[in-house]
């Protein structure tokens, strides 16, 4: 906030003294565009980045540092507003410009390669996602040594990917990692230490240790107040994150005022089609179908799918949740046969995104199996295709796996 003033006093400057097409004026805009992303006003930030792009592709040509910089800004921005695609694509330019001009082993290589790998596990490609970070942390470890703000950055990149991929223990691993060079090297009233705070705090609540978790939300929402403003997009998804502890320990009406905190914020600076607007609507449906309220409960839940489906595509895990809660609303409706049919959804989306045993195939196979005890045993035999994929991605010998095929088999 502070810098603000400073930048809009030197651009004025610059533009009178250059003219408006001048290398110094593009720099202005960019200095101008970072401010306002570390505010969270993302709208202004990209603003700002394409007007530095535009003067920079004008005076310099495509192939200049400062142009890969501008495409590299304006992809990160596109990640933070969920268009993933514009991400990948201004990603990927900043990289092939970078690589031509930088060769391999350069910081700013390790840098793009670290955000195009963000994007993909964005996006739900978690291999892929996997490569390119990797490929960044050995880059950075290489050039710039263990102890770098560039290094905490991959292990967080990298602790994100085995987060989403379920493996808790070792995203924990990598979120300690960064956790600790960020102290040292950042201090504690840093933003990129309030989201490591906010990391592990997932983590956590993922593992179950939901004293724990809240303890390192309550760090990150205190530091994220003091340094940022009350309404950063990090402040929105904190409050959402301390709403699911509620619910999980069943205290939803605190969960209500949480995500409802959340969502006063998210939606004014990211967009509404964004995965933070989702995920609230999501944990609001889900506190809904705990209370009994079901038909609120689907209204939220169907809003979440919408814009699921608009922003990541079909085959993406935040898709597969918002079918697999929209099974549990129509289970508690006593639906049994709409219930199956949105648990068989998320069930077969989950196999092929995860492809080995994740904890939410578990949870959307043992919903399979419950609702299907339920039905008439003449609708049981169009579950051999699920049954199939649940075989190709656990195996045959799998509990669960066996469960749902003696089912089946007793109808055979």
């Amino acid at each position: 906030k502070d810098a603000l003033p400073r930048y809009m006093k030197a651009l004025e400057i610059a533009r009178a003294k250059y003219g408006e097409n001048h290398p110094d004026v593009a720099t202005c805009y960019n200095h101008i565009g970072v401010v306002y992303k570390n505010l969270g006003e993302y709208e202004k930030a990209l603003e700002y980045f394409q007007k530095a792009l535009q003067i920079r592709l004008q005076v310099s040509g495509e192939n200049h540092p400062d142009v890969a910089t501008s495409y590299n800004n304006i992809g990160e921005l596109y990640r933070h507003l969920g268009e993933y695609e514009k991400a990948l694509e201004y990603c990927q330019k900043d990289l092939k410009i970078s690589l031509q001009l930088l060769g391999k082993n350069h910081p700013d290589i390790a840098k793009s390669y670290n955000n195009i790998g963000t994007v993909y596990q964005r996006l739900g490609g978690y291999e892929k996602a996997l490569g390119y970070c990797q490929k960044a942390l050995n880059i950075k470890l290489q050039e710039l040594g263990e102890n770098h703000p560039d290094v905490a950055t991959s292990y967080n990149s990298i602790g994100m990917v085995y987060y989403r991929l379920g493996e808790y223990e070792k995203a924990l691993e990598c979120y300690l990692k960064s956790l600790k060079i960020r102290l040292q090297v950042l201090g504690e009233h840093h933003p990129d230490v309030t989201f490591s705070y906010n990391n592990m705090g997932e983590v956590y609540s993922r593992l179950g240790e939901y004293e724990k978790a809240l303890e390192y939300y309550q760090k990150s929402l205190k530091i994220s107040l003091q340094v940022l403003s009350e309404n950063h997009p990090l402040v929105a998804a904190t409050y959402n994150n301390i709403g699911e502890v509620y619910q999980s320990l069943g205290e939803y009406e605190k969960a209500l005022e949480y995500y409802q905190k959340s969502l006063k914020i998210s939606p004014q600076v990211l967009g509404e089609n964004n995965p933070l607007v989702t995920a609230s609507y999501n944990n609001i449906g889900e506190v809904y179908n705990s209370l009994g309220e079901y038909e609120k409960a689907l209204e939220y839940h169907q809003k979440a799918l919408k814009v699921s489906l608009q922003v990541l595509g079909e085959n993406h895990p935040d898709v597969a949740r918002s079918y697999n809660n929209i099974g549990k609303v129509y289970k508690g409706l006593e639906n049994s046969e709409k219930a199956l049919y949105y648990f068989k959804l998320s069930l077969e989306m989950r196999c092929k995104i995860h492809m080995k045993s994740h904890p939410d195939i578990l949870k959307s196979l043992c919903s399979v199996i419950i609702v299907t005890k339920k039905l008439p045993v003449s609708q049981l035999l169009s579950l051999q295709p699920t049954y199939d994929l649940c075989v190709q991605t656990l195996g045959a010998e799998h509990e669960n796996v066996k469960e749902l095929g003696q089912l089946i088999s007793s109808v055979q």
